[in-house]
């Protein structure tokens, strides 16, 4: 087994010694707008000479288009499955209601379109979609089924930070991955030795002699990045998972788990035009309890502990117009108080792909969160192992992390807001966030690790917003009748007093919407539908309520 191992470990080396960088990076397209249609296409793709790669894509034949929103617009996404399985699309980071955050509950079966629709709320970032299905994340995600979300607001607009994408402007999707013989993608492979950006090996880009912003993307399934350059410049990370940083921080290494994002500048303000210097991942320098370090628990790879480089960039002439200095202040942060929480929540991260001793059941909702509440969550590693642990709906403020010697506040490139971050073995890291906008006492969010393969083995588990006002809970369900249930065929739905019906949805049991009916519907045809418990949410001129119904 060692002889293998070595032997694995010397072709993966000289696999990365020997790169030649001659591919250019490939830029993905944007679309702009407030409609979005979404095709996900089973594919084929070149990565590698020989056999093509069998593949998914969004509207391309491996990952999908930037989408660019603007903060304050009303976005409709219809995403088009042309799979031959079920699957369903999540938007990793957004603040959006329940119904259209995309987790395993919302299944868009083969030949279906689902078109959530909502208010973009978050602040300028880059965000991301990626199918959520329960199982297949990691195998769905892996062939190609996700791409970048930029959105833009007035107070980013107005800074003076470079924007011609794709120039200036360069999205890093960075992924690694195994290949079999016949270069078929190896799913759930612990011995990933192959490094990508945005689809393409080891590929090279022009960038201008100036400052040149630079927004990445962790889409590996497992492995944490720790990200520098070959000649240890200066990297100035301006923006996090949800936002701006408050200044430009210097830093030579930004460490990226599985599903995080980081915005950088790299100043190339006066380079000789030709010269060329590498970007690399520095896994010597992580520690072993993360997946990519030296002597990283759990299995062995022939790559982990080494540094390999992931992209080379050629300076090129500088662009009319260019951007040469970094920005002074570009925000002014102001983190949940730690006083305001009125619930502080643990999460323990345990062995065998659990949080707080179970794993996923759709059929359970762990935590229930009252709308409005300010929360602490204390994410305790009790494993081996660090787990990047995100949460769904909200943007949070890290408080402070305890390796063992007591808390420790978030260092800069972590004072911003996040919605992933990574606890290290026997670390506790206290989250902060305010659950707020939107309720849904049906249709859960999901909290998990992002280590993909940990997540489709369970270690997950769900959480619903409610609205416990009087106006919801008590008189509504007082003057509101649905009979007869069960019924076989029809059900009517009933007022005592004037409330008009404004819409009405109906779910199944896993929190999928499966009908709406229009404004004023009273009886309502549920004879297609099978034997079985159904939802029904009740929008009113007086507030909204969920009632039960049985299909007999």
């Amino acid at each position: 087994m060692k002889k293998i191992l070595l032997l694995l470990s010397v072709l993966s080396l000289n696999q990365i010694t020997a790169q030649t960088f001659t591919e250019p990076l490939p830029i993905p397209p944007t679309v702009t707008g407030t409609v979005f249609n979404l095709n996900v296409n089973e594919s084929t793709y070149q990565f590698k000479p020989g056999n093509i790669t069998n593949t998914y894509g969004v509207n391309a034949d491996y990952l999908g288009p930037t989408l660019i929103v603007n903060a304050g617009d009303f976005i409709t996404l219809n995403v088009i499955n042309n799979l031959s399985v079920t699957t369903t699309m999540h938007w990793h980071g957004m603040h959006v209601p329940a119904v259209d955050d995309g987790g395993p509950h919302s299944v868009i079966n083969p030949g279906e379109t689902w078109s959530p629709d909502f208010e973009v709320k978050n602040k300028a970032s880059v965000y991301w979609y990626h199918p959520h299905t329960m199982g297949l994340t990691n195998y769905q995600a892996s062939m190609g089924a996700a791409g970048l979300i930029y959105v833009k607001d007035a107070e980013e607009s107005a800074l003076n930070l470079p924007r011609t994408y794709g120039v200036d402007d360069i999205p890093l999707v960075i992924q690694t991955k195994s290949f079999d013989a016949n270069n078929q993608i190896q799913i759930s492979s612990n011995m990933d030795n192959v490094s990508m950006v945005n689809g393409e090996i080891s590929p090279y880009v022009d960038a201008p002699a100036q400052m040149v912003r630079f927004r990445a993307l962790n889409a590996s399934s497992s492995r944490t990045l720790n990200i520098g350059t070959d000649d240890n410049r200066t990297l100035y990370q301006i923006s996090s998972d949800g936002g701006l940083l408050e200044n430009p921080v210097p830093v030579t290494r930004i460490l990226l788990s599985n599903g995080e994002r980081a915005e950088f500048l790299v100043d190339l303000t006066g380079e000789t035009v030709g010269n060329t210097f590498q970007f690399k991942s520095y896994m010597s320098e992580m520690p072993s309890n993360i997946e990519g370090g030296a002597g990283s628990a759990g299995h062995p790879n022939p790559l982990f502990g080494t540094d390999w480089s992931f992209m080379e960039v050629k300076v090129i002439a500088q662009t009319p117009s260019a951007i040469t200095a970094l920005p002074g202040t570009m925000t002014t942060l102001t983190p949940f108080l730690e006083g305001d929480a009125s619930v502080t929540r643990p999460m323990e991260l345990s062995s065998n792909a659990k949080i707080n001793g179970v794993s996923m059941d759709m059929n359970v909702i762990n935590e229930v969160i009252e709308l409005g509440d300010t929360e602490i969550w204390t994410i305790t590693n009790v494993t081996p192992i660090a787990h990047p642990f995100h949460i769904h709906d909200v943007q949070f403020y890290i408080l402070d992390r305890d390796n063992g010697g007591g808390p420790v506040a978030p260092s800069a490139t972590e004072s911003g807001l996040k919605d992933t971050v990574l606890v290290q073995s026997g670390e506790i890291v206290r989250v902060i966030a305010k659950f707020e906008d939107y309720a849904d006492p049906v249709i859960p969010y999901m909290y998990h690790c992002h280590n993909l393969i940990h997540e489709d083995n369970g270690m997950m588990g769900q959480f619903t917003v409610v609205d416990s006002s009087l106006a919801t809970s008590e008189v509504l369900s007082e003057s509101i009748r649905i009979y007869p249930n069960p019924s076989f065929d029809y059900v009517t739905i009933e007022s005592s007093e004037a409330n008009n019906f404004q819409n009405i949805d109906l779910f199944d049991i896993s929190g999928k919407k499966i009908m709406t009916f229009l404004e004023g519907t009273k009886t309502l045809n549920i004879s297609q539908l099978q034997s079985g418990l159904y939802f029904l949410k009740i929008k009113t001129s007086k507030g909204e309520l969920v009632k039960k119904i049985i299909k007999s």
